[in-house]
């Protein structure tokens, strides 16, 4: 399967950050700001004479949502989210025991659900690798661009998927097309594959093709890049002064191949950009989503945990989940479940008082449902096509010889 497979995978039976999305310990709710709200995108037409699924059931669908200390499908936590419809699960390290414990998880997961569920972790290999217990250890990004082949990395990443399959994992939120060649330690540093757009480009690319292969759709991250930052999002935001020209010359040129390969996911990130809404998180402004739509992506748009410090000490989890949506994501990545209800609620409520455009939430619920493999006209009467796309994984410099320098790289 080449990176054909995405739409495959997508549109099959339950398929398609961290440590950086990621973030398996969320700060303690903080005091609320005003959510942001946009004008939505073009929603697809709706179906004539359609009912979609009620309301609540619409603006469930829409998070994804973790579950501390949960290692069986039987305990409360897992009970009340997969009652509430929510559109995904998120699994970190203390879901995960062996692999047999984990089927056992998804598995039961499922079968509460009775309907397709999103069962997600975040997968990068190196640092970043919350079900190293399973799918077993592995070399940073950095490292991989450093000393193997596109094709060998494809090929990792299969076997990663391969072992994610095998215990119920649909969606991985990786791999990372951020620039960095700062150091390995940093916030981004070594989960980077290369400060080299081209090279980042095209072992990323390889890494999403590989897990795609094994029947995972793949997740890249974090748009519209992370490099330029050293500020840990998990604890505050910073601004990215770069013009919109430097970006596209830069950061955005991988997630620009990737929209053109067809890669069904797109993850964004909390930092805010001058050339964008300088006051808001990319996960939250309008402006970021709609470039990211202007770059021709037609897949499901999930921000990055809302947990984390730079939108949680501004926005509490319900309006953060209104302000994401209300700006264009489709998908709602919190890691911490006990706050499905209330972001729901909000969401529910943010519609009713006309602050969110009703086909804004069931374009996004539709979204997500087509992506775990359900029907998105029975949630939200709504045709979704997903993104379908060739082989395009790239040629990258032959290992061992250095990249040219990229413009507003960190250095060592």
């Amino acid at each position: 399967m080449a990176l054909a497979g995405l739409a495959v995978v997508s549109l099959g039976a339950g398929s398609l950050a961290s440590v950086a999305l990621d973030d398996p310990a969320e700060p303690d709710a903080s005091p609320t700001a005003d959510a942001p709200t946009a004008t939505p995108t073009p929603t697809p037409t709706p179906t004539p004479t359609c009912t979609p699924a009620p309301l609540e059931q619409r603006a469930a669908a829409t998070l994804v949502v973790g579950l501390p200390g949960v290692r069986s499908a039987d305990e409360p936590l897992a009970q009340e989210v997969v009652a509430l419809g929510v559109g995904g699960v998120f699994l970190s390290e203390p879901n995960v025991g062996t692999a047999e414990q984990v089927t056992a998880l998804t598995a039961g997961l499922r079968a509460a659900a009775g309907r397709p569920l999103l069962v997600s972790t975040d997968e990068e290999s190196g640092r970043v690798a919350l079900m190293r217990d399973v799918v077993g250890a592995g070399p940073s990004p950095r490292r991989m661009a450093q000393r193997e082949t596109p094709e060998e990395v494809r090929a990792r990443a299969a076997a990663t998927g391969t072992a994610l399959a095998q215990v119920g994992v649909d969606l991985d939120l990786a791999p990372v097309l951020d620039l960095d060649d700062g150091p390995s330690g940093g916030v981004i540093g070594d989960r980077s594959f290369s400060a080299d757009p081209a090279t980042a480009a095209a072992y990323g690319l390889a890494y999403a093709a590989g897990l795609a292969d094994a029947g995972v759709t793949p997740t890249v991250k974090h748009f519209p890049g992370h490099g330029r930052s050293t500020v840990d999002s998990h604890r505050e935001s910073s601004l990215v002064e770069a013009s919109l020209d430097e970006l596209h010359a830069t950061d955005l040129a991988p997630f620009r191949q990737a929209i053109d390969a067809g890669v069904p996911v797109v993850m964004l990130n909390h930092l805010q950009y001058a050339a964008l809404d300088p006051d808001l998180p990319a996960s939250l402004s309008p402006r970021a989503y709609a470039l990211l739509r202007e770059m021709g992506f037609e897949g499901v748009a999930i921000t990055d945990s809302v947990g984390m410090g730079a939108v949680n000490l501004r926005w509490d989890f319900p309006d953060a989940a209104v302000a994401a949506v209300g700006a264009g994501a489709d998908a709602v990545l919190a890691t911490d479940g006990r706050q499905a209800v209330r972001m729901r609620d909000a969401l529910v409520q943010a519609v009713l008082e006309g602050r969110v455009p009703e086909e804004r939430v069931s374009e996004a619920a539709a979204r997500v449902t087509a992506l775990a493999g359900g029907d998105p006209v029975a949630m939200s009467c709504l045709e979704v096509d997903l993104p379908t796309s060739a082989d395009a994984v790239a040629p990258a410099p032959a290992v061992g010889t250095e990249p040219p320098a990229t413009p507003g790289a960190r250095t060592p």
